[in-house]
């Protein structure tokens, strides 16, 4: 382990070498990656992260730490190879900086007053690219704390726009309208503009209506296309000639899913390349002539290079595991040939290493180039069960406690995940409710229902105008193949989930009394209500098919208080204060009427967190809370 780590003392006696960001050199010769250690007790913060060079062999080079009480983020090589970019943010003076490192000489290129994020070096490596928001209210993203809703709301929304500065320093240059968010970008080759998705108005709320934009690097802007489904990860073809992204249905930006499409750079209507495709693309580069794809195959990721030709697109699988690949931009970073590639690799039984591997005439097999985290051992014992309802093929991850005593049965919690377009995915459960259910001799069920990602996007959309419907009948069905063949106890079941899952929480325990104990984190209990609180309503068109003042009755029907009568299991309820996506009204309303029904029950709302809680005590206040709750009503 690098020395700069060893300072960090974990009251376990372990710690888990955590990797960020992972980048790769043109040539795929070097790495660059932010590295950290987390205690396993979340109560501690996780410690302060630096910049790490590797070689592709794994051997640290140097370590980047110019900000030791700031925090760094998205590293970006140059076209040549010599130099990385990555943004310095100090929140303590709400600063983010543009940071050059040529070697061990570390530069600050530009300095914005608020926050940046996603740097991209020009075709020429002249220049560098980068998303500001100039006097930002808040950080990125709907899954933060929101600005205090006081004075005149919606008046002054957050812009973050593409600017640019030359690479030996400067002024950044905002060449993107004022009045648009941009979300994602990609430089043409030609090297004198971009290609983004981007939006009118408030950027939290806007994305499910981004369009997919041309913009100058003199600010003229025009419209590529507006397809009829979210877009994420917009690449231009090596020629300039063609757009690839990703689209489909989406329902939370950073959640990315659908299938791969194309339109001409000059504009016009996006092909489907992979239409009926039976997995869902999270990822996509473009590098040595041809796209480059991640995928999620039911159980299984994959990377795969796409053969475009004309019509469907044919696709070469070269890599495929029961394992979840991350880096900086999307799943996996590629040379620029696309031969070599860099991830940073885990599974439920495997923590987290980078691993690294070349296509040469051969499948590509990915090898862990660092094995920092070789004396942990695994957390739990994973195993992929499949089973059918209705008319579909669904997918889950049971985790059993690593002690199994024969002849025993043992308690389960549910826990649903978010979206609903997402899936569970293999994670090596380091800290966290699943990690203190599982040492406490739970065994927990991930189901990934009808909604997920996985199988396509008829699958995605499966549960269009039917929340809490067949996505609900496939997770008591997936219940019953776990009983069938692991040793849980049918009477001391429990269901958690939050955001998606908070509601699907709040709907099962209005709809059955299969469960013992319940946790709904930041959930819904009246779409009807929601929709004109959240801060994302965008989001809801496709799923719902229309506003909630233009055909109540569906969100009506989807809504939990409507069979609050019902409801039998003692519910554990919280919820964030400042949460713009799922609102602290909707919990204060399912627990008044669980109180009303007499139903046990306790709500917490944790001050000044967003959707994703970022304070150490707020994370570690809710774990506990959890654990007792279920030990209460299931032990």
């Amino acid at each position: 382990m690098l020395l700069f780590l060893a300072a960090a003392v974990a009251l376990s006696g372990q710690e888990l070498h955590k990797f960020r960001d992972v980048a790769l050199s043109p040539a795929g010769d070097t790495i660059a990656v932010v590295e950290s250690a987390q205690a396993s007790d979340t109560a501690i913060p996780e410690g302060h992260g630096v910049v790490v060079v590797r070689t592709a062999a794994g051997a640290p080079v140097r370590r980047l730490d110019p900000c030791p009480t700031c925090s760094y983020g998205a590293p970006a090589w140059s076209p040549d190879g010599h130099s990385l970019a990555f943004v310095v943010t100090n929140g303590a003076k709400g600063l983010a900086m543009l940071t050059v490192a040529d070697g061990a000489a570390i530069r600050t290129v530009a300095t914005v007053h608020g926050v940046a994020q996603t740097p991209r070096w020009s075709p020429d490596g002249r220049q560098l690219a980068v998303l500001a928001v100039a006097g930002a209210t808040k950080a990125t993203g709907a899954v933060e704390a929101g600005a205090p809703q006081v004075g005149e709301i919606g008046s002054n929304p957050d812009e973050q726009r593409i600017a640019v500065v030359a690479a030996t320093g400067g002024e950044l240059r905002m060449v993107s309208p004022a009045d648009t968010y941009v979300y994602e970008y990609d430089w043409q080759p030609s090297g004198t503009g971009f290609v983004a998705t981007a939006a009118k108005g408030n950027g939290d709320n806007n994305w499910w209506v981004a369009k997919l934009l041309a913009i100058d690097t003199a600010g003229t802007t025009r419209v590529i296309a507006a397809p009829a489904v979210e877009i994420n990860a917009p690449r231009v073809s090596p020629d300039g000639r063609t757009v690839a992204f990703i689209g489909g249905l989406m329902s939370d930006f950073g959640s990315v899913g659908g299938d791969l499409y194309t339109v001409p750079l000059d504009g016009g209507t996006p092909v489907n390349r992979t239409p009926d495709m039976k997995a869902t693309i999270r990822s996509l580069l473009w590098r040595g002539g041809e796209p480059l794809v991640t995928r999620l195959t039911g159980d299984h990721a994959d990377i795969a290079r796409v053969h475009l030709g004309t019509g469907r697109a044919a696709m070469t699988v070269l890599w495929s595991a029961a394992a979840t690949p991350s880096a900086a931009d999307g799943e996996t970073a590629a040379s620029a040939n696309g031969a070599t590639f860099a991830t940073i690799l885990e599974d439920y039984e495997h923590p987290a290493e980078i691993a690294v591997g070349t296509v040469a005439g051969a499948p590509l097999a990915l090898t862990p180039v660092t094995h920092e985290n070789a004396a942990l051992v695994p957390t739990s014992r994973a195993t992929s069960i499949s089973w059918r309802n209705d008319d579909h093929a669904v997918q889950g991850w049971l985790l059993a406690p690593r002690t199994v005593v024969p002849g025993r049965k043992y308690p389960m919690v549910v826990i649903v995940h978010g979206g609903p377009s997402s899936a569970s995915t293999p994670a090596y459960q380091w800290n966290g409710t699943t990690r203190q259910l599982l040492d406490h001799g739970y065994y927990v069920f991930l189901p990934n229902p009808r909604g997920s990602y996985g199988q396509g996007e008829a699958f995605t959309r499966a549960n269009v105008r039917d929340f809490g419907g067949g996505d609900l009948r496939d997770i008591l069905a997936g219940v019953d193949a776990v009983e069938r063949q692991a040793p849980v106890d049918n009477h001391r079941l429990g269901i958690f989930g939050h955001s998606y899952g908070g509601f699907m929480t709040m709907w099962a325990v209005t709809h059955t009394t299969r469960f013992a104990g319940a946790v709904a984190g930041a959930g819904i209990a009246n779409w009807i209500s929601y929709y004109g609180q959240n801060g994302i309503d965008q989001w809801m068109i496709p799923f719902f098919g229309a506003s909630a003042y233009d055909d109540p009755a569906v969100y009506v029907r989807a809504s939990p208080l409507t069979t609050i009568h019902a409801a039998r299991t003692p519910t554990l309820i919280y919820a964030a204060e400042r949460d713009l996506e799922c609102p602290p009204a909707q919990s204060v309303e399912f627990w008044h009427a669980l109180k009303e029904v007499a139903v046990p029950t306790t709500l917490v709302i944790y001050a000044g967190e967003g959707h994703r809680l970022r304070q150490a005590t707020s994370i570690h206040d809710r774990e506990q809370r959890t654990l007792a709750w279920f030990d209460k009503y299931l032990r």
